[in-house]
């Protein structure tokens, strides 16, 4: 019987010197589209498509925490991946982190 891993598999996807506060950048990590958000110097992942038509995040609007999709302006709260706009809706969280040295790292496992 194998064991299978639990643990994350961490993949470099940028800097943070690379996505200042208040930006965002779309990436792909093992075959899956990645949107990668600097709020207010906390790193966010989410999966880079609107979860309503996926039309791709990084080309939305990004202005004081909330996220707009360009394609039918749906919103959401960037350091959560909650909807606003509408409510009901909810992104998917990658889990990320940034190391001492600045890498961004994500895990799509």
């Amino acid at each position: 019987m194998s064991e299978t891993s639990t643990q994350p598999q961490w993949q470099e996807v940028s800097h943070i010197d690379d996505i200042w506060e208040g930006e965002m950048t779309g990436v792909e990590v093992n075959g899956k589209k990645v949107l990668i958000i600097n709020a207010d110097g906390d790193i966010h992942a989410y999966h880079d498509r609107c979860p309503h038509q996926q039309w791709p995040l990084h080309d939305g609007d990004l202005s004081e925490g909330v996220l707009t999709c360009a394609q039918h302006l749906w919103q959401f709260d960037v350091t959560t991946g909650k909807g606003i706009n509408p409510s009901t809706c909810q992104l998917h969280k990658y889990p990320c982190q940034v190391d001492d040295d600045g890498t961004i790292r994500v895990s799509v496992e």
